[in-house]
């Protein structure tokens, strides 16, 4: 996991270069093009301005990075501090140059609503790394997402041999440093489902897109200003196929092992803007037949390639076998574990025993029986989830569609979650003291408190 320490720390030309994630793996052993579709042939070329989401007028972020006539690039912006290192890559904390909402506030006060998170990547330093493709892909995924729980891309440009991505700011940290903050390092019950259930919709959203996200834990699910969730950390996501459709529930078949056909819409391969969740509604409405399940799930993405976190990685993974979306509910049941009783289900004294855990242990809870109703729906859940086989572990065949009717997100209005009061609300304003990555002229007594200046910050 991503030390929290090691996110605070100076900035330095070491960051980029250097800062790793101890506990992510990504051995490239990637199988054929025939086997594994890890390439964006079927997408369309990348335009060459951002595709502009009306839905959004109201954002304050959105509005001013789009309201200005030509491109954005690092000279708009205004590097403030470090906030985070991964894998491929340093994020800052920034805002734009000039913004009107700053002006009249004081200088130790910050409006989260004018503040940026940008991911700067050094192209050199990913090259040797052979990494270079895990940016691109991060990059191109971004582009397509159009949705409340994951990321919009606001600007993204080079300097140099930097490469940089321009996202939304979330100011209230991640669920990993959240959970730390609650008796006995975990959420209580009705938290954790709430954040599932926003995980969830979230994933859901994603393998529509045929996106294999391959890296869900507690520290890459961000908490907005508003308290809702935001997935991040794209570079490790696998793109494949999916035919959206709706298919007969299970529940409404006639005792017969095969499934319909299924019909209504399926995706065209030459979409030429994001699939967005806010399109205009139709003014005819349609009568749905009861029992009917919209199923969007790339069942058919295979890869072979050694990612993921290793107390997150599924049985097939951490065998070395090639795996599809089976993965991300695998890990999904692992987060879910970890929100609930503070730890991990399969976690060892080191890297090697919590993979063999993972192929070898069964799974067990900390207590032998369930406090609540809540908590035994919430540990049948978890046990579809963490199921060894991929084939037999929920979600692996229609998705989302079958681990939202499970009676653990009984109650919960999926399709509105976003209007639902969250269970912890940071706050539309904080104040902090921000140390500025550039010297202070005409002030030699604070010069000693300013962080060295990195080579990429020479550029802003």
């Amino acid at each position: 996991m991503l030390d929290t320490a090691e996110r605070d720390s100076e900035v330095s030309l070491e960051t980029v270069y250097s800062s790793t994630l101890g506990s992510s793996m990504s051995s490239e052993s990637i199988c054929s093009t025939s086997f594994s579709r890890l390439s964006f042939d079927l997408l369309p070329p990348s335009p060459e301005t951002l595709s502009i989401k009306p839905h959004r007028s109201s954002d304050f972020a959105y509005s001013a990075a789009f309201r200005r006539k030509a491109a954005l690039t690092f000279r708009d912006f205004h590097l403030l501090r470090r906030i985070g290192a991964g894998d491929i890559g340093t994020v800052y904390l920034c805002r734009l140059h000039n913004s009107n909402q700053l002006k009249n506030q004081d200088e130790d006060e910050e409006d989260v609503s004018c503040l940026y998170a940008m991911k700067v990547v050094d192209k050199d330093a990913v090259a040797l790394k052979k990494k270079s493709q895990r940016a691109e892909m991060e990059k191109k995924i971004l582009k397509m997402l159009d949705h409340p729980f994951l990321p919009t891309l606001y600007a993204e440009f080079e300097a140099s041999h930097f490469s940089c991505i321009v996202m939304e700011f979330c100011s209230g940290g991640d669920l990993h440093s959240l959970r730390f903050k609650h008796p006995h390092n975990r959420f209580p019950l009705s938290s954790a489902r709430f954040y599932a259930a926003e995980v969830l919709v979230a994933l859901e959203y994603l393998h529509m897109l045929g996106i294999i996200y391959r890296d869900l834990k507690p520290e890459n699910v961000l908490v907005r200003s508003d308290g809702h969730i935001m997935l991040s950390d794209f570079d490790l996501s696998l793109y494949s196929e999916a035919i959206p459709a709706v298919e007969s529930s299970p529940d409404s078949l006639p005792s017969s092992n095969a499934l319909p056909l299924p019909y209504a819409y399926t995706r065209s391969h030459s979409f030429m803007s994001p699939f967005s969740c806010f399109s205009n509604r139709s003014r005819e409405v349609r009568t749905i037949e009861p029992n009917r399940l919209f199923v969007a799930e790339p069942v058919s993405a295979r890869s072979c390639s050694f990612v993921g976190t290793h107390e997150y990685v599924s049985p097939e993974v951490a065998s070395g076998r090639s795996h599809g979306n089976a993965v991300d509910w695998w890990s999904f049941g692992v987060f879910i574990y970890e929100l609930i009783y503070g730890r991990t289900p399969y976690a060892g004294p080191s890297k090697e025993a919590t993979l063999r855990n993972i192929v070898k242990k069964p799974l067990a809870f900390p207590t032998a029986t369930p406090t609540s109703n809540l908590e035994l729906h919430a540990r049948d859940l978890i046990s579809g989830l963490l199921n060894k086989d991929p084939a037999r572990r929920l979600g692996s065949k229609r998705g989302a569609a079958d681990v939202k009717k499970h009676p653990f997100f009984k109650g919960l209005n999926l399709a509105l979650i976003r209007m639902q009061t969250p269970p912890e609300v940071p706050g539309s304003r904080r104040r902090t003291k921000t140390t500025s990555l550039y010297p202070v002229k005409g002030n030699g007594n604070n010069n000693h408190k300013q962080q060295q200046t990195a080579s990429f910050d020479f550029y802003f």
